[in-house]
């Protein structure tokens, strides 16, 4: 660092690893643990929801959501979030992290209550109030991205920030299990209290009355783990970079700091930072001199975190189609309406069991010793390698006996995401950007990421559609099908692995030494 010693700051990157980090994980991870339940358990109850609102008498197969409301459904959330992204994002730099925490967290609660109501019982009054309700629970997710991981960077010390920020973020493959869990044990609570056929045989009596309160239940239950640490996030004290560096109470942050970090700083030390002989830098996010320092930088964090998010959430949209394709999922006709959420549901906890979770903490363990640099390439390569793996000889894997591999390569492309791309998109803008725009910079960047996801979640419910207009689900137009969707994917993660080029390695150096916080501005 130029100029004099900062003793807050190099304290904190010095610190030992102690219990306040972990319990700074555990609230912070919380936030996403919910994020994960709240965006991905909307893929599991829609085919009930399809059913239970839009099934039409004398028809073949159950009821699905039109395409236009399934596309609303599944992106409503996605365009919240990354409203909440830029604006909290922002908020967080200009009032401070720990001032707007809690607003989003409570936010999370109400929504995912509320997400469970409905105004009115016909179709149309209950999906205006689902996606009224969904969009503002975007709105909290989204405002959770930049404040957890700018919250955790800022605590964090420099030889385990990665570990820690990639913690924050693992705790979305425990939200999506618990998702799948959840959604299997209230299915399986009512598949015994009202038994029902299936629609083959009864299309009736195959949904019973009592399933319209499955899909509420296990929506609702996403403001549970969230409740459960808001007190905790509330008793956070503000990040002692933004009190010395943005509120310049250099005294006040080595105070919080030694409080929770038990990390002694006498009061002249945390005075060298009030006249230290480097002034801080003054320029702003349209300034020529962050375009100089940062610009690139920028480019480089939201468009890999875009083209990630195409790939990722595409998939994620898609799978339950692919799980039929291969046989995991029995043709709606032969089962009740409970009984396809409960197999959905399972053959989601199978993948995030086999690829999500374990991506997820093998970045975790190898972040700070491997990169986040080498790891974004690696996960992007074989992102890409093991699409083309299953797009190419695609009639091959679903064909009569090589299901079981075509589910391991594609339990493979999701924890070489998560091991990877998905991971260190989320970690390196927390990183590599000045103390007064950290926040704003990662919302800018997360929100690309959700432009992806809301690219995926209209696109591709059209576009993997079979082209064979007689295989086509109910309301759809023909689109090119699964195997060549999964090619245009794969073409997305090989030019996020040609964008991450320019993205820096932080691993092992300080925020402001990343950020170059202490450097005048350039003349």
């Amino acid at each position: 660092m130029a100029g004099d010693q900062v003793h807050v700051l190099s304290a904190l990157d010095g610190a030992k690893t102690q219990w306040y980090h972990f319990t700074a994980i555990i609230v912070a991870g919380m936030g996403f643990f919910t994020d994960a339940y709240d965006l991905f358990c909307i893929s599991l109850v829609t085919k009930l929801i399809g059913r239970i609102y839009y099934t039409v008498p004398g028809l073949p197969r159950p009821g699905s959501l039109p395409p236009t409301v399934s596309a609303v459904v599944n992106g409503v959330a996605f365009v919240g979030t990354l409203s909440g992204q830029l604006f909290f994002g922002w908020l967080g730099d200009k009032v401070g992290r720990k001032s707007v925490y809690g607003m989003t967290l409570m936010l999370m609660i109400l929504c995912s209550v509320a997400s469970g109501l409905s105004f009115g019982n016909t179709p149309t009054s209950v999906m205006a109030t689902l996606c009224f309700f969904r969009f503002w629970l975007g709105f909290g997710i989204g405002g959770d991205y930049p404040l957890s991981a700018t919250i955790m960077s800022e605590y964090a010390n420099k030889r385990t920030r990665g570990a820690f920020i990639a913690a924050v973020f693992a705790m979305q493959g425990f939200g999506i299990l618990a998702g799948g869990g959840v959604a299997i044990g209230i299915t399986a609570l009512f598949r015994d209290l009202f038994p029902a056929p299936p629609y083959a045989a009864d299309p009736a009596a195959s949904t019973p009355a009592q399933a319209d309160y499955v899909w509420r239940i296990v929506l609702m239950l996403g403001a549970l783990p969230a409740a459960l640490t808001f007190y905790w996030r509330m008793k956070m004290p503000e990040t002692a970079r933004y009190t010395a560096l943005i509120a310049k109470n250099a005294e006040r942050a080595a105070a919080d700091m030694s409080k929770v970090l038990h990390v002694e700083i006498t009061k002249e030390q945390a005075g060298d930072l009030e006249t230290s002989h480097t002034p801080p830098p003054s320029f702003g996010l349209f300034s020529r001199e962050f375009v100089r320092r940062h610009g690139l930088h920028l480019v480089g964090t939201a468009s890999t975190w875009l083209l990630l998010d195409i790939a990722y959430y595409s998939q994620n949209l898609f799978q339950k189609d692919i799980f039929s394709a291969i046989g995991w999922i029995p043709p709606a006709a032969t089962m009740s309406a409970l009984d396809e959420l409960f197999h959905i549901a399972r053959a989601q906890i199978l993948i995030a069991l086999c690829g999500t979770v374990p991506g997820y903490w093998f970045t975790v363990a190898f972040i700070d010793s491997v990169g986040r640099f080498k790891i974004q390439l690696m996960g992007f390569f074989m992102m890409t390698a093991f699409m083309v793996g299953l797009a190419v000889p695609y009639d091959y894997w679903t064909g009569q006996g090589h299901q079981a591999g075509f589910v391991v390569m594609y339990a493979l492309t999701f924890f070489f995401a998560n091991f990877g791309p998905n991971a260190t998109t989320f970690i390196v803008p927390a990183e590599i950007y000045p103390a007064r725009l950290r926040a704003t910079c990662h919302g800018i960047s997360a929100a690309s990421g959700k432009v992806g996801a809301i690219i995926g979640s209209f696109g591709f419910l059209y576009l993997a559609q079979s082209p064979d207009p007689a295989k086509t689900a109910h309301g759809y137009k023909p689109g090119i099908g699964v195997r060549c969707s999964l090619l245009v994917l794969a073409g997305c993660s090989l030019m996020g692995f040609m964008l991450t080029f320019l993205v820096p390695e932080p691993k092992g150096k300080s925020l402001e030494e990343m950020s170059r916080e202490t450097e005048p501005d350039h003349c």
